[in-house]
């Protein structure tokens, strides 16, 4: 008669060995674990591959900070769990800020037909959006839209001091963006 180990040993073993580093405990521990992983993001988010990236970010992060997990203080899978809820949290937050990216910049792209004499206004939009974002919409919210640092903080659903600073630090940016430019030339 063969003995098998007791789930709660064989749990435990499991937690050392991926702590430890062991070769073979990640993917011992991904056979077991990415199927609810996969489960819990695709109900989430709705999206098979937005849950494959996110049961893959789960297992890369569990692996790259094992040395914070202990298995005297609990349960591996429990500790993997909540690294997941936080990838998906994570990538929820992610498709909000870029739905709001959209919108605020749905009305503010400039014209695809350009002439000559709109060659300053490409090149300082060129600029601006090479600012990155969040950054390059607050700043094109204001000097393109002309619209107020109230009416960006709400419309980007972002606190005011937040939107001021973006604005401030884009036009450092830009000057010595500028700046540089103008000494290379």
């Amino acid at each position: 008669m063969a003995v098998v180990p007791s789930p709660q040993h064989d749990s435990g073993d499991r937690a050392r060995a991926f702590a430890a580093g062991e070769d073979g405990a990640l993917e011992d521990l991904y056979r077991d674990l990415s199927p609810l992983i996969y489960t819990m993001a695709v109900r989430s988010l709705s999206s098979a591959a937005d849950a494959e990236d996110v049961t893959q970010q789960t297992f890369v992060s569990a692996w790259r900070g094992r040395g914070g997990f202990d298995p005297i203080r609990g349960d591996l899978r429990g500790w993997v769990v909540g690294i997941a809820k936080r990838r998906i949290a994570d990538a929820l937050e992610a498709r909000s800020r870029e739905h709001r990216r959209l919108e605020a910049v749905k009305d503010s792209t400039p014209a695809d037909s350009a002439t000559p004499d709109d060659a300053d206004a490409v090149l300082l939009a060129y600029e601006v959006d090479a600012l990155g974002d969040p950054r390059a919409t607050i700043v094109s919210l204001a000097f393109f839209e002309g619209e107020t640092h109230e009416q960006i903080a709400r419309r980007m659903d972002m606190p005011l001091g937040t939107v001021k600073s973006h604005i401030r630090r884009g036009l450092i940016e830009l000057r010595d963006r500028w700046e540089v430019s103008d000494v290379a030339s």
